[in-house]
């Protein structure tokens, strides 16, 4: 998916308002979006000072949104560009979804969006436009070696441009697995030479964008200044869920608000999906049974899901990541007090499935606030199925 940003109206009451507060597919706007004011401040402070940063934060955090949020505060003379490149698999993938950002930066009507769209189709690309959102796709069809040219030619023309360009790339990861080595090299090559053009790298598998940024291996190492995004403070979060009820003549107590915060743990997306589904199930105010009564229809809900991960996985996959989900954060995986209570095999074994598991981002590693490293699951939902159940 890429895309400077497109308003849809379909979740919107006449009056312009999302008819819920808690949206959980896009961003839409600042009235719905909670706080990271200084996390908005320092990304706009390194975009006007010519410096470009890297965002990391594990899933399901508000990367992205803060990403969306902070492209629509960029300074005077500025424009953005957003391309998530999580689902491209070689540099050809990675031209697609730049041009077709470009083409969705500006409308065709307008004086810059003629010149944009007049560039753009000089490099012939096939342009199609989905048939729902009448949003335009670029789809280049070249031999191999000439999308590098292409996007070499895309940037030079951004670079070149009046205003400065703000590129945010998200995912940035996923250029590890292109079949073409050595891209993070051409990329930052490519940097060095752009006076006019600010880039923000996001990504969410934490120890890969380690490895591209703070090795001094790779070829981006101390190019960037890199930001690491944290959960949203709580007595803010707890603040901000009240607020959306009353702002919609519904009542949630700061007590409930806490409770749901603890149960998501912050995770800003399964907050969201909380929050969206109470707020749709109250009628006037939200009560204990009702939030809970909400929580446990979702995890029903996502069982086909969580069964699904079984199946996946082997035996032994599946009774560490069950072990992981129901602590928590396990900060010592080969012990033998973990070993023993979880009934799993051996320390060899544990490590080779907690490989596995990591691969298939089920799991990710983390530091404590006093730095010692822990392993949790990423999806939230499933660790709280866990503790509900005892498949």
């Amino acid at each position: 998916i890429c895309y400077i940003y497109i308003c849809t109206n379909l979740n919107k009451m006449n009056s312009g308002k999302l008819q819920n507060p808690f949206p959980v597919t896009t961003y839409q706007g600042p009235d719905y979006f909670c706080d990271r004011e200084q996390e908005t401040l320092k990304l706009l402070n390194n975009i006007s000072a010519g410096m470009s940063t890297v965002l990391i934060s594990i899933r399901r955090i508000g990367k992205t949104g803060l990403l969306q949020h902070m492209l629509k505060r960029l300074p005077h003379g500025f424009r953005g560009i957003y391309l998530d490149i999580l689902e491209t698999e070689s540099i050809h993938h990675f031209l697609n979804h730049l041009g077709t950002a470009l083409l969705l930066a500006e409308s065709e009507e307008t004086g810059p969006g003629r010149k944009i769209w007049t560039f753009i189709k000089s490099l012939r690309p096939v342009i199609t436009f989905e048939t729902l959102t009448g949003a335009p796709r670029a789809s280049f069809d070249f031999r191999p070696g000439q999308a590098e040219q292409s996007i070499d030619s895309i940037l030079s023309f951004l670079d070149s441009q009046s205003f400065r360009t703000v590129i945010a790339i998200d995912e940035f990861q996923q250029i590890t697995y292109y079949p073409e080595k050595n891209t993070d090299a051409w990329l930052r090559t490519r940097m060095q030479q752009m006076k006019n053009t600010v880039f923000i790298f996001s990504g969410s598998q934490q120890h890969i964008m380690s490895d591209l940024f703070a090795s001094p291996k790779r070829p981006f190492f101390r190019s960037t200044s890199i930001m690491r995004l944290e959960k949203i403070d709580f007595i803010v979060y707890r603040d901000f869920i009240t607020d959306q009820f009353k702002r919609y003549g519904k009542e949630i107590s700061n007590e409930i608000a806490e409770d749901i915060l603890h149960w998501g743990d912050r995770h800003t997306y399964y907050i969201q999906i909380v929050c969206n589904r109470v707020f749709t199930a109250a009628s006037k105010s939200v009560t204990s049974n009702l939030w809970k009564q909400q929580v446990y229809e979702l995890l029903k809900e996502q069982e086909i899901v969580f069964f699904g991960y079984r199946n996946l996985l082997t035996r032994n996959q599946w009774q560490l990541l069950k072990a992981i989900a129901r602590e928590g954060k396990v900060f010592k995986p080969t012990s033998r007090e973990f070993l023993s209570r979880y009934g799993l095999l051996n320390s060899a074994s544990v490590l080779r499935s907690l490989q596995s598991l990591m691969k298939y981002e089920l799991v990710f590693s983390d530091f404590d606030s006093e730095g010692t490293p822990y392993y949790s699951i990423y999806d939230i939902l499933f660790q709280k199925w866990c503790l509900m159940n005892k498949y």
